[in-house]
């Protein structure tokens, strides 16, 4: 920067000094011109705007003894004063500098970029130190190609991927001559900390079913770990009440998200049982007796999973493994490829039932009750688990009855909790957030406006992928409108699964949790959102007193609010594929599929009264254990093996 004072016209510097970048005791000198009237006065300053002393030609002469920054002053005797601009005398110490005698000042490289082996995720740092009147520049190159931004005497990578392994060069040039560095050949290995690309969980739970004894533990047991995982880093669609095509179209969904790098996590909580080996998860949909081709086997899920070349893949299973056909020899399960990076987070051993303890608002599988007291910790997985069947085998409830099973073929100490580092992998993670966001988006809160002049607020709360809340609230009453109260329903009426008395309670304690209005006036749980194959349409009904005419008014309005959550993902489009495929005589596709038999329907109901949305208090029941078990009678198992 120049500063002028009096007639800057007058005076004119035509050169500047210049940076320059020199060894320890080097004598270097700095040069102004500048022409003006009369005789020209100099005076040279440092950083410390103090003078220096003799400082006072147009050349001034430095013994370099530590970097400093310098500026000088040229004057006229009509007062009038101009500046230079800023120079730094930068000044290396280094014990063999190794100037040429005859330096001119070209560049001159002291300190070439030295070979490294970098961990994964660790910085890389690379340094060239180059002497040179004027400072040289710089540009460093990989595999000989200039990298981009990449122009200081320090090349600094955060996060070393495999991507920045090769040979590095620096461009070292000023306006006298050009130097290049030598060759460094970097290289980088797997980190001891272990990452991955991406998280991915699908949570699946069954409790109302149609054939069979309903579940109560499946609720709070999906909605606590759901929130756990998204801790963690996961990327959680949590559902509940899936029929064994919706199972599996939410399963082929899950496995697109899925690529290498990944961790993927599958847990569902529900009735099931063991056969020769191989576990299969009962649908709610599943008759009595149902047969291998009503549930979903678990085995041909990881082995999808494994297809898609994952880091980690965890089942995590909540269910009974009671064998049933006892005439048959129990098998180990097929193996599978051997990629050292399955687990196998079993809630019982074989032949043995899973229990649930009953508590009113608050029931839970007794597995998933230490899964989630643990899942938290910075431990590899398998002994996370560990923890859980320490626990387990000390709870009172299932000493002699449960116990937990852990079978895995992991290679490395991988961990839930590993950090997440997606460089290189950037596309398939928007794809993965566009899919994730596409099953977890909520309508927007919106604002209507009725005749009458009163305003109601509806905005939207998610208890699971497929489970959503509808809060209304009276926010402004109109001129001539009083006891105002509204009522929520649906287009078309969506089943409430937890409309039974049994049920209501631990929604809610849920809902409490996860009120996004302020003192909601109505509320509407809309479940079995993935069944929806057209737009929602919210009705809000307003019920008030006109205080002039003295009647009793109704107004309603409706909001379309798409397809929500899940419901946008389409679910039933693979249903009907599938059902499509076996009306023609298709052969079935590798994980099985068979005719669609819907749950029960129950009544549709809002909660509460008006202002005052949570009326049905907990029911609480006493503490008993209950296995997650339905006899199937003749289970009559057919499926090739």
């Amino acid at each position: 920067m120049c500063m002028v004072f009096g007639r800057s016209s007058d005076i004119v510097i035509v050169q500047h000094p210049v940076s320059v970048y020199v060894p320890l005791n080097y004598k270097v000198t700095l040069s102004v011109r500048a022409e003006g009237t009369g005789i020209l006065n100099y005076q040279w300053f440092k950083s410390s705007k103090e003078e220096v002393f003799g400082g006072t030609r147009a050349d001034l002469i430095v013994t370099a003894q530590r970097s400093q920054l310098y500026i000088c002053r040229v004057n006229d005797q009509f007062c009038n004063c101009m500046f230079s601009k800023w120079v730094t005398v930068k000044v290396l110490d280094i014990a063999k500098p190794g100037l040429p005698v005859a330096w001119r000042g070209e560049p001159h490289i002291a300190v070439h970029p030295a070979p490294q082996t970098v961990r994964q995720g660790e910085r890389l740092t690379l340094s060239c130190t180059a002497f040179g009147i004027p400072t040289p520049h710089y540009q460093w190159y990989r595999n000989g190609l200039p990298l981009l931004g990449k122009t200081t005497d320090t090349l600094q990578i955060e996060n070393a991927e495999s991507d920045h392994r090769g040979t590095y060069l620096c461009y070292v040039s000023n306006v006298q001559e050009e130097r290049w560095t030598e060759a460094a050949d970097v290289e980088i290995v797997p980190s001891n900390q272990l990452t991955a690309t991406d998280k991915v969980a699908l949570l699946i739970g069954n409790l109302n079913y149609s054939h069979h004894p309903d579940l109560m533990a499946p609720t709070m047991d999906v909605h606590e770990l759901a929130n756990l995982l998204q801790q963690l880093g996961f990327r959680v669609v949590s559902l509940l009440d899936l029929t064994r095509e919706e199972m599996l179209a939410a399963i082929d969904k899950f496995l697109l998200l899925l690529d290498r790098g990944v961790y993927a996590l599958f847990y569902y909580a529900g009735h099931g049982y063991e056969r020769l080996g191989r576990n299969y998860l009962v649908a709610i949909d599943a008759p009595q007796p149902y047969r291998s081709e009503n549930c979903v086997c678990v085995q041909r899920v990881m082995c999808k999973m494994q297809e898609r070349r994952t880091a980690l893949n965890v089942v995590l299973l909540d269910t009974c493994r009671t064998w049933y056909n006892l005439d048959c020899i129990a098998s180990e399960i097929r193996p599978l490829v051997p990629m050292g990076n399955t687990v196998y987070g079993y809630a019982t051993c074989e032949n043995a039932e899973a229990y649930e303890v009953q508590d009113g608002g608050k029931s839970t599988g007794i597995f998933t009750k230490y899964l989630n007291k643990h899942i938290l910790q910075l431990e590899k997985v398998t002994h996370i688990l560990e923890l859980v069947s320490e626990n387990l085998g000390r709870d009172p409830f299932v000493i002699g009855k449960q116990a937990v099973e852990i079978r895995h073929t992991l290679k490395e100490p991988r961990s839930l909790t590993d950090p997440i580092r997606t460089t290189g992998h950037t596309g398939e993670l928007h794809l993965r957030d566009a899919c994730r966001r596409q099953a977890n988006e909520l309508p927007h809160q919106k604002l209507l406006i009725f005749n009458c002049g009163v305003e109601v607020e509806v905005s939207f709360s998610a208890l699971f992928s497929n489970v959503m809340v509808a809060f209304g609230r009276v926010k402004t009453t109109g001129p001539r409108a009083q006891d105002c109260t509204i009522t929520l329903r649906s287009t078309p009426a969506m089943e409430d699964i937890f409309s039974s008395p049994g049920r209501s309670g631990e929604m809610d304690s849920l809902l409490l949790n996860n009120l996004v209005a302020e003192n909601p006036d109505c509320s509407l749980r809309l479940c079995g959102l993935q069944k929806l194959q057209g737009s929602l349409v919210i009705k809000v009904d307003l019920h008030y007193t006109h205080m002039d005419r003295k009647l009793w008014l109704q107004e309603s309005k409706q909001l379309d609010i798409g397809k929500p959550l899940v419901a946008s993902c389409d679910l039933h489009r693979g249903q009907q594929a599938m059902v499509s495929q076996r009306r023609d005589g298709a052969p079935a596709q590798s994980m099985g599929h068979s005719r669609i038999s819907h749950s029960k329907q129950r009544p549709r109901q809002t909660l509460g009264q008006p202002g005052r949305p949570f009326t049905k208090s907990a029911e609480c029941a006493a503490k008993v254990p209950t296995a997650r078990s339905n006899e199937p009678g003749e289970n009559d198992e057919t499926e090739p093996h």
